[in-house]
């Protein structure tokens, strides 16, 4: 039993100590500004640089998610939002009134998250209501991807500064 306990507290299976954390965290937030409404930002890119076909596949693949963005958000959207609050507010309460560290780091990946996902639905409505194309639809996307890693890098310096407290208040180096 004292090698297990030896082990656990060489690794320290915490959230915010946990090296798994922070790959995860880089990894959610790379993937996110990498697909701009679930269009891989090399195509607008290329839409922007060459024109033609692959402006046409952009507009393409950019009409099919939009409608699909907005189909999922007509349907069942209500229940999804009520869905997120309830989560949040859970992982909120659990997090920061019981001081349960796994729900604070949920909610550090998830709250920015939600924010990029209303973002996303915002900038489809606005595609579809400007019937946006070409330079226009380029742009938008660029600029959705902006906010969102504005999102990120909000997201990761408030993450960075909980977790080196949490780490300095209850890691080792506590007295």
């Amino acid at each position: 039993m004292d090698w297990y306990q030896t082990l656990f507290e060489m690794i320290d299976m915490r959230s915010f100590s946990n090296l798994w954390f922070w790959i995860m965290l880089a990894v959610m937030w790379s993937t996110a500004s990498h697909w701009v409404l679930g269009v891989p930002f090399d195509m607008v890119l290329r839409a922007r640089r060459y024109g033609g076909e692959a402006e046409a596949d952009l507009e393409d693949i950019v009409r099919i998610n939009v409608n699909r963005l907005l189909y999922i958000a007509q349907v069942s959207g209500l229940w999804l939002l009520g869905l997120g609050f309830f989560a949040l507010t859970s992982l909120l309460l659990l997090g920061f009134v019981y001081h349960i560290e796994f729900a604070q780091a949920v909610l550090l990946l998830g709250f920015p998250m939600s924010m990029v996902g209303l973002l996303s639905l915002s900038t489809a409505r606005l595609i579809r209501v400007e019937g946006a194309t070409g330079e226009v639809l380029w742009r938008r996307l660029m600029r959705h991807r902006l906010y969102t890693q504005i999102i990120g890098m909000v997201s990761i310096f408030v993450t960075a500064v909980w977790g080196m407290y949490q780490n300095l208040a209850v890691g080792p180096l506590a007295g």
